[in-house]
């Protein structure tokens, strides 16, 4: 309800804490082309695939679009994620992302205000692990929800509600931060009220019912997110 006090903030990863689908991208092709799959997602067409959230998700749907696709089953498509999601890790721990600007003076101020902090995104847990060991060091993120450990991933609410039962927090007590069209629906389905920062894969979305939309973190103050909070 409003006039309830700021008490944790929820982020999305790829695209929110840092400009990451380049690397799933690169990640991606690498894997298929180790598997002996003849396929290449340029820009154009992962920026199209994206709309369709988790790596899994999104590979099952680009078969329905091939003409003749490969007898690829749900093992074959896991097994190939799993090959991916090694080489995306190996692409963070060997210095390939920055955090996003504003996002590690926000996560600090937060800290130091005695705020709660928790993820809540579609991607997969060791993606997530190795980006934060090489950003923040030591993982400042008490509640971390991945796309594996829900039933439904974003635009489906799930991710939020349960990183909300885990902070045992009420929705109304928290700010969500995203990127992308899909994961401000996610966040909305939860009761949450949400910031939007806009992300390279992420802009030209139907963002209407965000918090504001900004172009990065820079700047964004907690005094700022607590009064669009009890407004």
């Amino acid at each position: 309800m409003p006039g309830e006090k700021l008490a944790a903030l929820i982020f999305d990863v790829d695209g929110t804490l840092a400009e990451t689908e380049e690397l799933h991208r690169a990640a991606f092709n690498e894997a298929f082309a180790a598997t002996g799959l003849a396929w290449h997602w340029d820009v154009p067409l992962y920026a199209r695939l994206l709309k369709v959230t988790g790596g899994k998700e999104r590979m099952a749907h680009y078969l329905t679009l091939l003409p003749n696709p490969p007898p690829l089953d749900a093992a074959a498509i896991a097994a190939l994620h799993r090959a991916k999601t090694a080489r995306y890790t190996a692409l963070v721990e060997a210095g390939g992302l920055v955090l996003r600007p504003g996002v590690a003076t926000l996560v600090e101020a937060a800290q130091g205000a005695g705020l709660r902090l928790a993820i809540a995104t579609t991607t997969s847990r060791p993606n997530v692990d190795a980006l934060l060991a090489r950003t923040f060091g030591s993982n400042p993120f008490e509640v971390i929800v991945a796309g594996d450990e829900v039933a439904a991933k974003k635009p489906a609410p799930d991710v939020y509600v349960e990183a909300l039962r885990r902070l045992d927090l009420p929705a109304a007590a928290c700010i969500a931060i995203e990127d992308t069209e899909q994961g401000l629906a996610s966040a909305r389905g939860a009761g949450l009220r949400c910031l939007v920062t806009e992300s390279v894969y992420g802009a030209g979305g139907q963002l209407d019912g965000a918090l504001a939309v900004v172009k990065s973190l820079e700047g964004v103050e907690l005094a700022t997110l607590s009064a669009w909070l009890a407004s």
